[in-house]
């Protein structure tokens, strides 16, 4: 009786979910409402106050969104995209392919896909349409690209499959590394072969959408959204003297924004701090919620129950890591709720599926953040297509086949 009305409040979550209601409110009501059933309330309220004080998280969540603050208070987010768009704008063939790329890049650097939805789309959109593709394709070119905060050590998810492994946060990039970036080749090549089937990428006729060619590139601006990441690789790789944390990354960051800008102090440290404020409220309450929820779905059984049923069939547990995110990332229109539940709940056991928790955990995350990517519903892709003026299903049409293709390519590479 117990797991079925379990199942119950669950289908009811996700359908409230779907229905796009806030994440948080959902997770929390949904977790704190399953506790009480199981007769054990204080188990939803424990996980909240544990999860409000996750230190590693919250050092790295709330440093990045800080720091991609500042680019955005500077403008260096501006020139590093403007300085993309000049050199795509002038190689036809590589259009397309190189705006998924170039967004791509943007997102490791400002792990937000909102965020890069706007930000990269306002600038290659009206490139691409200026250039004669049609809107719908330009707008999904640009969303295929918004998975690259997997490569961000700021991306929710990595330090919490780096806690769960015992492991450091840049040690979980090195390993979906190369998943990463054949999914992003794989979706790259396949959206341009959708654009040139569809005879989308060219003849389209843009009216007032030209590119502000006026708009003076900074390289050194340009460069400023990278440093944090790039110190934080060459730290951990090639350069052991440079190795550093997070946080102490987006901190030297901002100081060198600082320096190079020179822009006033007070308001990049005001925008560091909202940026920090915002992350906390919107990221790490999700996490939170999301925390609660399982809490309550552990008190009436239905984690337990879900991994005896993953034992004793060993051969759908890669299977439901890749797929079972990647849907509800899709229904949700968020990775974020679906693989934060699943990593909190399942991952911990992987070695009792014959898996590592690194393996286990890039699963889901791949699989979350490529369901949102193809979700009509998700934030990013009604911005992008807000920007190229189309429903966006329509974006949805031209994604589904080259996310379901990276998914594809990017669990092969981890499960084996």
């Amino acid at each position: 009786m117990m797991l079925s009305i379990g199942v119950i409040l669950v289908i009811i979550t996700i359908y409230f979910l779907v229905k796009r209601y806030d994440a948080r409110l959902v997770l929390l009501v949904s977790g704190v409402l399953m506790a009480c059933v199981a007769g054990t309330p204080m188990a939803s309220l424990n996980a909240f106050a544990k999860d409000m004080t996750n230190a590693g998280l919250i050092q790295a969540v709330c440093s990045v969104m800080g720091f991609a603050m500042v680019m955005r208070y500077t403008e260096c987010d501006k020139h590093l995209i403007n300085l993309m768009a000049s050199g795509l704008g002038k190689v036809r063939p590589l259009l397309i392919p190189g705006v998924v790329l170039a967004t791509f890049a943007v997102n490791v650097a400002l792990p937000s896909a909102a965020g890069t939805a706007a930000a990269a789309g306002a600038i290659f959109v009206p490139l691409m349409m200026s250039a004669g593709v049609h809107p719908a394709m330009a707008a999904a070119a640009v969303k295929c690209g918004t998975y690259g905060s997997m490569l961000n050590p700021g991306l929710a998810h990595n330090p919490i499959v780096a806690k769960i492994a015992g492991v450091g946060v840049m040690e979980v990039i090195a390993f979906q590394f190369k998943a990463n970036i054949a999914s992003l080749v794989v979706a790259a090549i396949l959206i341009t072969a959708i654009a040139y089937y569809r005879k989308e990428h060219q003849g389209y006729h843009a009216e007032g959408l030209e590119v502000d060619n006026s708009f003076k590139v900074n390289l050194i601006y340009a460069l400023m959204p990278m440093f944090p990441i790039l110190l934080l690789l060459l730290g951990a790789t090639l350069v052991p003297a440079l190795k550093t944390d997070v946080p102490q990354a987006m901190i030297i960051g901002c100081a060198l924004a600082l320096l190079v800008t020179r822009k006033n102090p007070v308001g990049l440290s005001n925008a560091f701090f909202d940026g920090m404020g915002k992350a906390y409220g919107e990221i790490i309450g999700i996490i939170i919620a999301a925390g609660v929820f399982v809490s309550g779905l552990t008190a009436m059984g239905l984690v337990k129950a879900f991994i005896d049923a993953m034992i004793h069939n060993p051969a759908i547990v890669k299977l439901c890591a890749a797929v079972g995110p990647f849907l509800l990332g899709f229904i949700t229109g968020s990775g974020d709720a679906a693989t934060m539940a699943f990593n909190q709940a399942v991952t911990p056991h992987a070695a009792d599926f014959g898996m590592e928790v690194m393996q286990m955990g890039s699963m889901a995350t791949l699989g979350g953040t490529l369901g949102r990517t193809m979700s009509p519903i998700a934030g990013a892709t009604i911005i992008v297509a807000g920007i190229a003026g189309v429903n966006p299903m329509e974006v949805t049409k031209r994604n589904w086949l080259p996310m379901v293709g990276a998914m594809i390519i990017g669990m092969a590479l981890l499960m084996y």
